[in-house]
């Protein structure tokens, strides 16, 4: 019963099980604003240390100055000589994003790069791949990525959604709380964080009674939209389903240590505030908008301190 057991996860879960290697990308852009630019450094930060406990990974994070587009073609092409068909690649794209009705472009120091040039870069690697991206905008580029059995996710459903987003926030909680391993076999897939995040996205905006400015979606097939649920009715969600972002146990050794867990919610409950306080921004006058902001942001960045000693 063992042996026939052992065989049916081979058959039906050999992405899960991980043998092969997995390659990590994380590129913080551009922030334009302290405030994001301190938000989009935690986030890439806050990946970097989750996925270190991960088996056979290969973890690189380009962050500020050394988000340029000569860097991030560098890594991939570095990348895509290293990485075999078996294992897989994992895109995270963190920062804004922009679109003109006919490209996606991420913001990076110099150059922006498109969704275009991404994906010549993408095509070279020849492992699974699943793109995170997680900027405004980020809907754009799934027409011009999309390919049969590549995992696409993005913030917003178009690349009208302009606003700055939340959801990295929460992909990023998402591998950190053990409820986002639905079907509790501590792997934590891209189909999870997905829903995870997608759910504590909308519940973000419901909670401050505002419209979304962000509609998270996933596709897999590698054609048509993406979708907000993936069923089988529509096809999406099968790849995803069983691409494994993270094994559990060291995130959940993070999640259970009481200093960390204490941080990780205040850093939380910081954010939260500085999201209301944007939204606030226009009744307020600019020295007290200015000097709440300013506080909350001191106050992040001893948090974010703290969390990485």
């Amino acid at each position: 019963m063992r042996i026939f057991s052992a065989a049916l996860l081979l058959l039906l879960g050999g992405s899960l099980l991980q043998a092969a290697d997995t390659y990590y990308l994380t590129i913080a852009g551009l922030g334009g604003e302290q405030e994001y630019e301190q938000r989009f450094a935690g986030w890439a930060s806050d990946f970097d240390k989750i996925l270190k406990g991960e088996p056979n990974a290969h973890i690189t994070t380009l962050s500020g100055a050394q988000a340029t587009r000569a860097n991030i073609e560098a890594k991939m092409g570095e990348i895509a000589k290293q990485a075999k068909a078996e294992d897989s690649f994992v895109l995270f794209l963190i920062g804004h994003g922009t679109y003109d009705e006919n490209e996606y472009k991420f913001n990076i120091p110099g150059p922006d790069i498109s969704a275009t040039q991404l994906g010549v870069l993408l095509d070279k690697i020849p492992a699974k791949q699943a793109i995170i991206d997680m900027s405004s905008a980020s809907g754009g580029i799934t027409p011009i990525l999309q390919r049969p059995k590549r995992v696409i996710v993005t913030a917003t459903k178009s690349g009208t959604e302009k606003n700055a987003t939340v959801f990295a926030r929460y992909f990023v909680e998402a591998l950190r709380d053990p409820s986002a391993d639905a079907d509790k076999n501590e792997i934590i897939t891209v189909l999870e964080a997905f829903r995870y995040a997608e759910g504590k996205t909308a519940k973000f905006y419901d909670e401050l009674k505002r419209l979304s400015t962000e509609h998270p979606l996933i596709e897999d097939t590698g054609k048509g939209d993406g979708v907000k649920s993936a069923t089988v009715e529509n096809g999406q969600g099968i790849v995803a389903g069983r691409f494994a972002l993270l094994h559990t146990g060291s995130a959940v050794a993070i999640a259970n240590n009481p200093e960390k867990q204490k941080l990780l919610k205040q850093k939380e409950d910081i954010e939260q505030q500085i999201d209301e306080l944007k939204y606030r921004k226009a009744s307020m006058s600019v020295p007290d908008y200015r000097g709440q902001l300013s506080k909350l942001l001191v106050e992040l960045a001893k948090t974010q301190e703290a969390l990485d000693k």
